[in-house]
């Protein structure tokens, strides 16, 4: 079996954490682009596995939650009952640190109440002290809260209410409407903030250094597997190897589950090593999968 050097290794996964596609990496590198495939599968599959171990026991006071849609395959409009649902939309919840910045859990799937109570469970087990969290209006929310949280959380929402349709133009496309006003409620407890700005911001990250996220390109993912490996990928690179603008660390080191900035070769490392435990099954963002299956 060939090996591909761990230099080459570093340089292809460098250039996929920095927005680059498949194909974009495979000219200057030399690598096939089917090498590189395989290569970002494995990595950001291991990555899933060290996000899951480091982020455990966490103080959070500030919490952020919120959807970025994609989607796999084909758009959802061209889904037909024969494709399964693995392909069309698929979104990707978020949980962030609102005061360090860190993506603290993470969840891929259908915008669905089911996904989002295991997503908010998921939260729950990383986060041991009360939180305040906010959410934009998706209207599952509420109830994942209440179920993993009861009442040892503040928890409020802001309503964003729009007018007007989006422009004609490429650059609206996707856009809704201007927003006229802002509403906030409290749904549980006290929340003394209710804000999603971080990580509506942090969403155009996603967007910047992820190309399956990328607007208006061919960049999306055939394939469920891979899309969710590359948004591991993009996670953990993200907390532990970026350094953020604002708190001038990595979102990992603000949070305290690691005093050092990791390189592209430690995250590969730490990622492919056999040594790495493994939780039962297999973690991707916040779901178990045990044999193709979904728990």
């Amino acid at each position: 079996m060939n090996i591909l050097p761990f230099d080459e290794q570093i340089a292809a996964i460098s250039a996929l954490t920095a927005g680059v596609s498949i194909r974009a990496t495979e000219r200057p590198t030399g690598i096939h682009r089917d090498t590189i495939t395989r290569l970002g599968v494995r990595v950001g599959e291991g990555c899933a596995l060290v996000h899951d171990r480091l982020m455990q026991n966490l103080q959070v006071a500030q919490i952020e939650l919120d959807e970025v849609w994609s989607f796999v395959g084909k758009k959802q409009k061209r889904v037909t009952s024969d494709d399964g649902t693995d392909v069309g939309d698929q979104y990707l919840f978020t949980a962030m640190d609102a005061t360090g910045k860190a993506i603290l859990s993470y969840t891929v799937g259908k915008r669905t109440a089911e996904n989002t109570q295991a997503f908010v469970a998921d939260l729950r087990e990383r986060v041991i002290n009360r939180p305040n969290i906010s959410s934009d209006a998706f209207n599952a929310c509420p109830e994942a809260v209440e179920l993993a949280f009861g009442d040892d959380v503040d928890f409020g929402q802001i309503l964003k209410v729009f007018h007007g349709e989006p422009g004609p133009d490429a650059a609206r496309r996707y856009s809704p409407g201007h927003v006229v006003g802002v509403n906030r409620r409290r749904v549980t407890g006290n929340p003394k903030r209710i804000c999603t700005s971080y990580i509506e911001r942090s969403n155009l990250t996603v967007r910047m250094q992820s190309r399956r996220f990328t607007r208006l390109t061919n960049g999306f993912s055939i394939k469920l597997r891979n899309h969710e490996a590359a948004i591991s990928l993009f996670i953990a690179h993200y907390n532990l190897c970026r350094v953020h603008e604002t708190i001038r660390m990595t979102p990992a080191m603000m949070l305290g589950v690691t005093d050092h900035i990791w390189t592209i070769a430690e995250l590969i490392d730490a990622a492919t090593s056999q040594n790495a435990p493994e939780p039962e099954g297999r973690r991707v963002g916040g779901l178990r999968v045990i044999d193709g299956g979904r728990l």
